[in-house]
């Protein structure tokens, strides 16, 4: 339930960049954390990642099998990234600075701005789609290019509203309109699609990847990615959480189950539809579902595509923009903002008539789940290292333009964390497969089943444990019980040491 507060706060745009979250501005809980994962999910942005599983060849039970298990490892990866907001105060890259650096946090930037690119253009596509298409079933509109042009435009400029407004109207639209609202379209739809259900439903009988386990395994790794890729962003909404109210447990069950059921639920929503479309579908998504739907749902499609798509853009933009604007001098969170959703729109038009946007948005997926998992890895392993002690003044050294500090390390890189990344990253994306876009040299090295995800994970997880025991960080880092002590669960609340943590350049 919004405070009047917040009401008050999402009738105005944000102020708050990425520096430390004062304490009276605390007022969330891990319930919003929950809501902001689930509502905004229910949308065609996600609700397509359902999709691929029957378009890639597979039955219903094994669509379902794939997106549960997806899901569910995607969620429990997620899960410790809504641990770092409330002891920082700040966004999940700042965040990161105290295990890679404070430079080394541009790393973290650069997967945010990465995904926020391509979920909000997936965003853009997918809800352009629904509103031209039906628009075009409804009353007969043109559906040619320029009209879909047209519609990418409208679903732009509502995605750049919301985001530029800020976190506060975000949270608010989601719990009090996209929640309600599209929960019900959704179960309508599963109304409106039953009559062609089955669920005997075999497939295609013909796999993406020629056999069932490596085409199985890469709509799985779609779901799970989809979950993945909020990793950088957690820390937007939970900075707004106090560490004294609320602990570890209900961030993780928060962050987690928001992520399954988030993902998971509207998936599972596509797959259903998707495998009623018969072998006479086009391959192309939203007019296929337009298409099969019976008329009076139509306006449901169009609903779904403008109200929850939009919302769901904006919070891959809305955090991307909070991070960008503090790397580049002068330029302000709605200016980062509106250039990240032009570039983003940009994205659009030439993924949708030029390439092929399915095989562009798999490709996608695949290798963001790869790069990210490694670094997710890392943060959490540096997390339960630390026991969760943060200094917050000495991660907002790089922000502030300046040098030194506790986060410092090898001029602002803690090449513990950097080391086990790079490697971890290249070889997991060798070890991927992103038809027809791209496949790695290692990619059929078990018989055709990735093995880019596992790999780049464990492989970065393992490198940066091993290099903190063999080169263990300087007991600053660990708070003023040091390193064999635990430090105190308020770790937020340490004041810099006495002598300056950061200085001029």
């Amino acid at each position: 339930m919004a405070t009047t507060e917040q009401r008050g706060a999402a009738s105005t745009v944000e102020s708050l960049g990425i520096d430390t979250i004062p304490d009276e501005e605390r007022r969330y809980t891990p319930r919003h954390i929950f809501w902001v994962l689930f509502a905004s999910d229910l949308c065609f942005s996600v609700i397509v990642v359902g999709w691929f599983p029957i378009i890639f060849g597979l039955g219903w039970w094994s669509a379902v099998s794939s997106i549960v298990v997806g899901s569910l490892v995607g969620g429990l990866l997620l899960a410790p990234m809504g641990l770092l907001g409330p002891r920082t105060g700040t966004n999940n890259a700042v965040s990161s600075g105290a295990h890679f650096g404070v430079a080394g946090r541009l790393i973290g930037t650069a997967l945010g701005l990465f995904s926020a690119f391509g979920f909000v253009a997936i965003t853009i596509w997918t809800g352009g789609d629904a509103l031209i298409s039906g628009a075009h079933r409804l009353i007969g509109s043109p559906d040619g290019d320029v009209a879909r042009g047209i519609g990418y435009a409208v679903i732009t400029i509502v995605v750049l509203t919301i985001a530029v407004r800020g976190i506060h109207l975000l949270l608010l639209v989601q719990q009090k309109v996209m929640a309600p609202l599209m929960g019900i379209a959704l179960i309508v739809g599963v109304i409106a699609f039953a009559g062609h259900f089955d669920a005997g439903y075999g497939g295609s009988g013909t796999y993406l990847l020629g056999t069932f386990w490596p085409t199985w395994t890469l709509a799985a790794l779609i779901s799970a990615s989809t979950v993945i890729s909020y990793g950088p962003f957690i820390g937007d909404w939970s900075r707004y959480i106090s560490p004294e109210r609320f602990g570890p447990r209900p961030l993780l069950l928060a962050t987690g189950l928001g992520g399954f059921l988030g993902i998971g639920v509207p998936a599972l929503w596509g797959a259903y539809v998707a495998s009623t479309f018969g072998a006479s579908q086009t391959g192309v998504f939203i007019p296929d579902l337009v298409t099969f739907s019976p008329g009076w749902y139509v306006i449901g499609i169009v609903a779904i595509g403008l109200v929850a798509g939009c919302a769901q853009g904006a919070v891959g933009l809305y955090g991307t923009g909070l991070d960008t604007s503090s790397l580049i001098p002068g330029l302000s969170r709605v200016q980062a903002t509106l250039t990240i959703g032009a570039v983003a729109a940009g994205f659009v038009y030439i993924a949708n008539f030029v390439w092929n946007a399915q095989a562009t948005v798999a490709a996608f997926l695949i290798i963001l789940v790869v790069v990210t998992t490694p670094w997710m890895v890392i943060c959490a392993i540096g997390y339960w290292w630390r026991r969760g002690f943060y200094l917050t003044d000495d991660l907002q050294v790089f922000t502030r333009h300046q040098r030194g500090g506790r986060y410092w390390f090898s001029a602002g890189f803690n090449l513990r964390a950097v080391c086990a990344w790079v490697p971890a990253s290249v070889i997991g994306v060798l070890f991927s497969a992103a038809p027809p876009l791209y496949t790695g040299p290692w990619a059929n090295a078990a018989n055709g089943v990735d093995l880019s995800f596992t790999t780049a994970g464990l492989l970065g997880g393992g490198i940066y444990l091993a290099a903190l025991v063999l080169f263990p960080e300087p007991d600053e880092v660990f708070g003023p019980a040091g390193r064999r002590g635990r430090a105190r669960p308020a770790g937020v609340r340490v004041p810099p040491p006495a002598t300056p943590s950061a200085h001029d350049a």
